[in-house]
């Protein structure tokens, strides 16, 4: 059984999706853009009879609050550091980190910061390394070295409806397998007044994240924490080279492409859960725990 509820942080309630028994190996799902934990519906009870999973929107998205810009900084640090603080209000001291999309670089500051507190992590589509970035990354960097208002407003263009729809369904070899309602949530909420604009603070902070990639990948050549990375191989964003340059730095890491886009848990689900499965039980040590 899922279980649906908020916890608040520094005035600001976050909504978390959560399942499994409080006494299992903890895992922490983030979400990216545009979406929410709403994208783990399906992976959440396929792991949560061995594993307490815990999957929360970040500030902006989803159903967590969304402050106005002028008394919340939208900035990957400012996210981070809320999520940090959300992890000790439901009493997280160390879990796994799932990092998707923009969920990456929130994850990997929390690894950072607390490199004790994360037990493993598994990238899906959760980039590191500039190799990764895409060509479709090109009007995002443009607005990094020219942040002009005809360069921010050029960006609305990825906060369109039919953008979302696209994101979702771009590499799927076959379209009937992604669910309607997951790019008709995420336009949506999109949509609610002021949000373009948090969304395209994001788009600008981004750099930051790129900034940040020597000191990921410090990270994982000297803490080497059990890395999985399981890549929908059709991404429009992140390329594949980016999941096979975990290997580069972590020569333990293991990496699995699907034959799909960026919204990989949309058509293999079921697959990567079981990579998940497989992956962490030889990681941790999984107590079988009645109810």
């Amino acid at each position: 059984m899922i279980r649906y509820q908020y916890a608040a942080v520094d005035g600001i309630r976050i909504f978390y999706r959560e399942a499994g028994n409080k006494n299992a190996p903890p895992i922490l799902l983030l979400h990216g853009f545009p979406t929410s934990s709403h994208m783990f519906r399906n992976l959440i009870p396929a792991l949560a009879d061995d594993y307490r999973v815990i999957a929360p929107d970040l500030p902006g998205f989803g159903f967590s609050d969304a402050p106005e810009r002028s008394s919340f900084s939208y900035t990957f640090e400012n996210i981070a550091r809320l999520i940090g603080k959300f992890t000790e209000a439901i009493g997280l001291d160390t879990f796994a980190l799932y990092i998707f999309d923009y969920g990456a670089p929130v994850g990997l500051r929390l690894a950072l910061s607390h490199p004790e507190r994360v037990t493993a992590i598994v990238s899906q589509n959760g980039n590191a390394y500039e190799e990764g970035l895409s060509e479709g990354w090109n009007p995002i960097q443009r607005y990094w070295k020219q942040p002009t208002p005809e360069n921010r407003a050029a960006l609305r263009e990825f906060l369109k409806p039919e953008a979302t729809k696209w994101q979702y369904v771009h590499g799927v070899p076959d379209e009937r397998l992604v669910a309607p309602e997951a790019y008709a949530l995420d336009s949506a909420l999109l949509a609610r007044a002021g949000n373009d604009e948090i969304q395209l603070d994001l788009f600008l902070d981004y750099a930051s994240n790129v900034r940040l990639y020597p000191k990921f990948q410090e990270y994982f050549r000297t803490k080497r924490p059990p890395l999985l990375a399981v890549w929908g191989d059709k991404d429009p964003f992140f390329l594949p080279p980016g999941a096979e340059a975990f290997k580069r730095d972590n020569p333990n890491a293991e990496v699995y492409l699907f034959d799909t886009g960026h919204f990989a848990l949309e058509t293999h689900h079921a697959e990567i859960a079981a990579r998940i499965r497989k992956f962490l039980s030889s990681k941790l040590r999984v107590h079988a725990v009645a109810g």
